[in-house]
């Protein structure tokens, strides 16, 4: 539900050299639709699919990457006329040049990401394990994983990992997290809330749902997770279903800006008043006005302050 990166889940195919994608999953994989993939091809150049047999596009991985970064770029404020046709060394620069600045690498994050690189995973997970023994899963999470999260996506910006090292880094931290909240969980505390957290359809990003339940659960609240890709519909009937108090999705940048603010307007309105709507992930929409009702989650230290305000509203109804 909140602060996650462009980190995948295991849902979106990995692209590999030498593997064409179909229209579909560059749609799940970008965040971009079809239709929009369609318009820039007749209006910009770009991309440019292949066709299989039966005449369907068929995507390189090349330009999926260069839509992905292209996607990124237009949810922080860029046109798609003054983006779309650029070169992805351009894109790239674009990108970096848009991120925040400040952010150093400390010793310990860059010796995480030579492991990534040379492809020792376990050697990874041991190092992050014995990151949450040291610090504790809350600490772990915002003083660690977010930080070297953001430094592994803005190395994948500057093309020095590439998008099968991103996959197996998303993995490590999702075993690493899973292991960490199994050994710590308990019973749910008394008065806190029963949250139900998902990400709506297109999007596929769960490393930072992943890490607000684990929040949460620290916090005493009852998660049950849906997991991604859930239409509004089906969100709506899960909330009764589980009498969820609260409802989290999670929003990564490449969600398509008009469609995440729709999504939330007709989710709000098809929950019942007493349940939040909690929005988080790094979209830049998320820092901006949102629907009324819905609480904008932009960083997990927001999470105690906010199940705090929620206890004593309902302690006081």
């Amino acid at each position: 539900m909140t602060v996650s990166t462009r980190q995948s889940s295991t849902t979106p195919p990995a692209l590999r050299e030498g593997v064409d994608l179909p229209i579909a999953a560059v749609e799940r994989d970008t965040g971009l639709s079809k239709d929009t993939l369609r318009v820039w091809e007749r209006r910009y150049g770009f991309p440019q699919p292949g066709r299989d047999a039966t005449g369907e596009r068929l995507y390189p991985a090349e330009q999926v990457e260069r839509l992905r970064v292209i996607a990124r770029l237009l949810n922080a404020g860029e046109r798609p006329g003054q983006i779309v046709a650029l070169p992805l060394a351009e894109l790239r620069q674009r990108l970096q040049a848009s991120m925040p600045l400040g952010r150093g690498m400390a010793l310990e994050h860059e010796a995480l990401l030579t492991m990534l690189r040379r492809c020792e995973i376990m050697d990874l997970r041991r190092a992050l394990n014995q990151a949450v023994m040291r610090l504790g899963l809350a600490r772990f999470m915002t003083e660690q994983l977010v930080p070297l999260t953001v430094h592994v996506g803005e190395a994948w910006v500057r093309g020095e990992i590439q998008v099968f090292e991103e996959h197996m880094y998303t993995e490590s931290v999702v075993a690493v997290l899973r292991g960490a909240l199994g050994g710590s969980a308990g019973l749910p505390s008394p008065g806190m809330p029963r949250v139900l957290l998902g990400t709506l359809p297109h999007e596929h990003h769960l490393l930072g749902l992943l890490m607000a339940e684990a929040m949460l659960s620290l916090e005493g609240c009852e998660c049950v997770s849906l997991g991604a890709n859930t239409p509004v519909t089906e969100i709506v009937r899960a909330a009764q279903a589980n009498r969820a108090q609260i409802v989290g999705l999670s929003f990564s940048p490449v969600s398509n800006t008009p469609q995440l603010l729709q999504s939330l307007l007709e989710l709000r309105a098809q929950l019942p008043a007493n349940v939040q709507l909690w929005a988080g992930g790094s979209h830049p929409a998320l820092r901006k006005r949102l629907p009324a009702g819905v609480v904008a989650v932009d960083r997990l230290e927001q999470i105690p302050e906010l199940l705090a305000v929620w206890k004593a509203q309902a302690e006081a109804a």
